[in-house]
C-alpha cells in the first residue's frame, strides 16, 4: 500500500463490498446479482496495476470507466420502495 492508485482502488472495492452485502440483506426486490459486481472488481485490480507500472493516464481511464459502470448499472444511489 504506497502509492494513490493502491489507496483508491482498495477504497472503491470497499465501497462495492458495502454495496454488494447492503443489497443482499434488503428485503426488497433482487436489482442486480454478484455478477455484476465482476467488472469493477476488475476494473480496480487494472487501474492498481497500471498505476503502479507507471502508466498512469491508463490507470486513471480504467478508474473513470470503473466508476461510471458503478454508476450507471450498479446505482448506488438507486433506493427500493418500502412497501
Amino acid at each position: 500500500m504506497s502509492s494513490f492508485y493502491d489507496w483508491v482502488a482498495i477504497g472503491i472495492f470497499a465501497a462495492l463490498i458495502v454495496l454488494f452485502l447492503q443489497r443482499s440483506t434488503d428485503e426488497g426486490p433482487e436489482i442486480d446479482s454478484i455478477w455484476h459486481y465482476l467488472p469493477p472488481s476488475i476494473g480496480c485490480a487494472l487501474a492498481n496495476y497500471f498505476g503502479n507500472d507507471g502508466r498512469d493516464l491508463l490507470a486513471i481511464a480504467v478508474l473513470g470507466v470503473t466508476l461510471a459502470y458503478v454508476w450507471m448499472v450498479l446505482k448506488p444511489l438507486y433506493r427500493t420502495p418500502r412497501g
